[in-house]
């Protein structure tokens, strides 16, 4: 696979798709942890990773309305002491198949659109070269045909990426295996973590989020990892490898402590893995990504309903909003060199065409409502969650208080939260799951 021909392919099509608009897409810089010299890991953005492949810090690659140039900065004296001799441009050109030029030698259309980076640094000088203010995570209506081109190129991988996308869930799997091989009570989440970090250093990789491993699956986003597992906690494992070209992978399992399920832990588990192979299997081109959450909720409402935790018809409680007291979240996101791809462009890649998200509770936080195409990449991860503060003394749980037998919900109380997640390729033929290779979530007999 010619990795310079996609990229030159990527950077031609998006020119195309602009009409020969002058673009800019900065690659931002590094950031210091709490003096100068000692830095974070350096992350390029996405949208620079996309064109160019490769993280080059506090560079610039334009488009002057005919040709693609990438600006880097110019070696200072001490670069050679303290990290070797820097790439000359020549080299660079040599490598990467466009021109390369230092900052000093460079000019920028004042009239160029902009993806910003991250990186409020970067933001400040673009800003002040174009006379507009550049702010990370947002959009400015003028710089919006661009964000509106760069979605839609991206929200579609090509082999490349596909390929990169698989690479990254092989690497996701193995470190899921080396955690569920090692979960017994007594271990404490730091040393779960450490073996699936393992797993991506080997292969050259890193995380691509905060890991999430915790006893306490009822919160949505535990990033702690100082918990101790005892006998009878579920562990919710959330983590994804980072490939070295920036694509990401995104799994969740959830494993019981001990090595076994109680009968009423195997019980939402088997709740939660139905609602996850029901929304995977409607997914196919022309599929509204809302139907695939409706899907998983309503598979959630009829399991609740059929253990006796709910009363009522699936479809009215979906209706009522009555499964959100258990999965407030939406059912998925688009995945590729983000783990929640192109969010930096705010709502344009989940809700295009002008599509808002909608004021329900549960509804609202659904990332992802647009029609697939073959060749997205999507997350499906329902899940079942005792949240104490909406299960008690909420809106939401005292308008629907009479679809909930709270009895028996009590039978439940050894599931804090259980969620499952796989990353999920749409072909023309149906779902692909890329994520196939992790420890397989359905519970065992």
């Amino acid at each position: 696979m010619n990795r310079s021909i996609y990229l030159e392919n990527r950077r031609r099509h998006l020119a195309e798709r602009l009409n020969g608009r002058s673009i800019i897409i900065p690659s931002g810089s590094g950031a210091a942890r709490n003096f100068p010299a000692n830095q974070y890991a350096y992350r390029a953005s996405s949208h620079f990773l996309y064109l160019v492949g490769e993280p080059i810090s506090d560079s610039y690659l334009t488009f002057d309305g005919k040709a693609w140039t990438l600006s880097v900065p110019p070696p200072s004296d001490d670069d050679a002491l303290w990290h070797g001799p820097a790439e000359s441009c020549t080299a660079l050109e040599h490598r990467l198949g466009l021109p390369v030029m230092t900052h000093d030698e460079s000019t920028w259309d004042t009239a160029s659109l902009v993806l910003p980076s991250m990186h409020s640094g970067t933001n400040d000088k673009l800003a002040s070269v174009l006379g507009r203010p550049i702010h990370a995570g947002v959009v400015d209506p003028v710089d919006v045909e661009l964000a509106r081109a760069m979605v839609k190129q991206r929200s579609v991988h090509d082999g490349l990426a596909v390929e990169e996308l698989k690479a990254a869930a092989e690497a996701t799997a193995a470190a899921h295996h080396a955690a569920q091989a090692i979960i017994e009570p007594g271990l404490s989440c730091h040393e779960v973590w450490a073996a699936m970090q393992y797993e991506f250093t080997r292969r050259g990789m890193k995380a691509a989020y905060q890991p999430i491993i915790t006893p306490h699956g009822e919160i949505l986003h535990a990033h702690s990892l100082d918990e101790v597992l005892q006998d009878g906690d579920l562990v919710l494992i959330d983590v994804g490898a980072e490939t070295a070209s920036g694509w990401a992978g995104d799994v969740t399992r959830t494993w019981p402590v001990s090595g076994t399920l109680s009968p009423t832990q195997k019980d939402i588990m088997d709740v939660v893995y139905a609602a996850q192979q029901s929304a995977i299997d409607v997914i196919r081109p022309g599929v509204d990504y809302q139907e695939v959450h409706f899907t998983a909720c309503r598979a959630l409402a009829g399991g609740l309903v059929d253990l006796g935790i709910l009363t009522g018809e699936p479809e009215g409680l979906v209706e009522q909003d009555v499964h959100a007291l258990f999965m407030p979240h939406g059912t998925g996101h688009l995945i590729g060199l983000d783990v929640h791809d192109m969010e930096d462009l705010g709502a344009l890649p989940g809700y295009p065409d002008g599509r808002m998200p909608s004021p329900r509770f549960g509804l609202c936080y659904l990332r992802l409502s647009r029609s697939l195409d073959a060749g997205m990449a999507v997350t499906v991860e329902p899940g079942f969650y005792q949240v104490p503060h909406l299960l008690r003394g909420s809106q939401l749980s005292q308008r629907v208080h009479q679809s909930v037998n709270w009895d028996r919900l009590e039978m439940f109380r050894d599931v804090r939260g259980i969620r499952i997640e796989d990353d999920v390729l749409v072909t023309p033929s149906g779902p692909s799951i890329l994520s196939s290779e992790c420890p397989s979530a359905e519970p065992k007999k």
